[in-house]
């Protein structure tokens, strides 16, 4: 039994695609809502809403969104970038978290809420392109 051979397996590759691009979307998602919210009461503690201050807000909010539809576009079409991305996202939160001093805390809910997912991601991108590979060297043209 060949327990180590390659040999191309198309519902391995799509679910990996398919939990890679979900963690991105939904890690845009959460630090959207984690930017937004708190800055929201922050700001309108009076129930003053204006606006203006609403689009400050929902510009600030609108990066991690932004970043998160880029890759998830990036993904669709190139899944090495789109982990390089990614790997270069986790290596800056990082040096990021060590330049700032975090606690043990923040850590862990960066780790949490930012490092892992995107790291995680960026494992099944790889992993669904390499498998790509695997599928093109055999000849499969439903690929």
């Amino acid at each position: 039994m060949a327990v180590m051979t390659r040999t191309c397996r198309y519902e391995r590759m799509n679910i990996e695609r398919l939990f890679a691009r979900g963690f991105v979307l939904f890690g845009g998602a959460v630090w959207t809502v984690i930017l937004f919210v708190p800055e929201t009461v922050a700001r309108f503690t009076e129930f003053a809403h204006t606006l203006e201050g609403v689009a400050a807000i929902a510009g600030s909010a609108a990066v991690p969104l932004a970043a998160a539809i880029f890759v998830f576009v990036v993904g669709l079409f190139y899944e090495t970038l789109a982990a390089l991305i990614l790997l270069v996202g986790v290596a800056s939160a990082v040096g990021w978290g060590i330049t700032a001093g975090w606690f043990v805390s923040i850590w862990v809910i960066m780790g949490v809420t930012l490092i892992g997912p995107m790291l995680l991601a960026a494992i099944l991108f790889l992993l669904a392109a390499s498998m790509q590979a695997i599928c093109e060297l055999e000849g499969h043209p439903d690929v």
